[in-house]
Formats: structure tokens, sequence, C-alpha cells
């Protein structure tokens, strides 16, 4: 499974969902599929869309459809605390979802350390749900699962190594992405 078939399923799936996304090309392809309002881009923040997307699903309870977090696995290696932090405060309308290339793709594709560290058994340790997938039939059947469970949820997917040919950089001034966020949450009846 590619990056971008991987994202085309997740758009598929939230557009009722507050979406934190990782930065570099995961953004832009996600961007580049659609390109939404309930989207948070965090653009060159390496390491923080679970940081970003725990305090979200915190701040905005449970009433809110489950927080969708896009992240990569070199950025959730950048910032690895996320998974204990995540178990132990325990949002139950969270759900990451991990895309694993073992690889830096924006940088050369430079190797990660997931292929000696399984980032499932991390999650599951530090107390989230967890699936894995590496399809994108098995993507969509694990976060559909992992929609239904009572506590934060970690969605592994493993994916090729590579970047989508011809998407654009994603140029959206961050205070916009900010702005129109903000209005998509409190327009969907979910203010923070």
């Amino acid at each position: 499974m590619k990056r971008i078939e991987a994202l085309e399923v997740l758009v598929s799936l939230t557009s009722r969902h507050p979406v934190v996304v990782t930065c570099a090309a995961t953004s832009r392809e996600l961007a580049s599929v659609k390109d939404g309002d309930n989207h948070l881009y965090l653009l060159d923040s390496m390491g923080l869309a679970g940081s970003v997307a725990t305090g979200l699903a915190l701040s905005v309870g449970p009433s809110v459809p489950k927080v969708v977090c896009v992240e990569g696995d070199g950025s959730l290696l950048m910032n690895p605390n996320v998974l204990p932090t995540g178990g132990y405060l325990a949002p139950g309308n969270l759900l990451l979802v991990l895309l694993d290339n073992g690889v830096y793709a924006s940088t050369g594709a430079l190797p990660t350390y997931s292929p000696r560290i399984d980032l499932e058994k991390l999650a599951a340790a530090a107390g989230w749900a967890t699936r894995s997938a590496d399809t994108t039939s098995g993507l969509r059947a694990a976060f559909e699962e992992l929609l239904a469970v009572p506590e934060p949820a970690f969605l592994h997917a493993r994916i090729e190594p590579g970047n989508a040919e011809g998407v654009e950089k994603l140029l959206i001034d961050p205070v916009s992405i900010t702005g129109r966020f903000a209005l998509w949450l409190r327009e969907a009846g979910n203010a923070v």
C-alpha cells in the first residue's frame, strides 16, 4: 500500500472527524487527495502531531467523533512520549493512524528505527487499543473497528517507501489553516 492510497482511504472515513496531520509529504499528499477544513496540517512541526491530537481529544471531550491523527514513523520516533502520555491520559476519542514506511521520506529515504522497534507493541504496552494493516481494505476494516473502542486507539499501517509523484507543495498560510480548522470545529458543534 502506498501512502497516497492509505490517505485516500482515510479521507473517505474522516469527513466528520477532526484530523491532525503530520508535516511534509503526508500533509502535501493528503491535501492533494482532499484539502478539508477538518484537516489541521502541522507544517514544519515534526514529532508533534500525536501531542496536538491528544490535547485536542482531551479538550473537545467525548462528544466529538474521534480525533484522528495521521502520523509517520519518523515523526513518532522523534516524540515517542506521545504513546505513554496518551495511554496514561486515556482520551477515548483519539485514533492515531501511523503510516509506517520505515524511512524519513522527505530527507532522501534515510531509514528510521521502525523496522527494528515494534511501535504497535509499544502503543499496546502504554494502554492503547491497537490494530495493524498493510492493505487498503485492511486499513478500512481496522479503522472502523477502532472507532468503537473506549480507549485511545493506534492503527499501525505499513506502507511502501516513497512519495507520490507530481504533488505540489502545501503553501497554505499556517494561520489560515488554524483559523479554518477552528471554524470547522465550531460549526460542527465542537467548540474547543
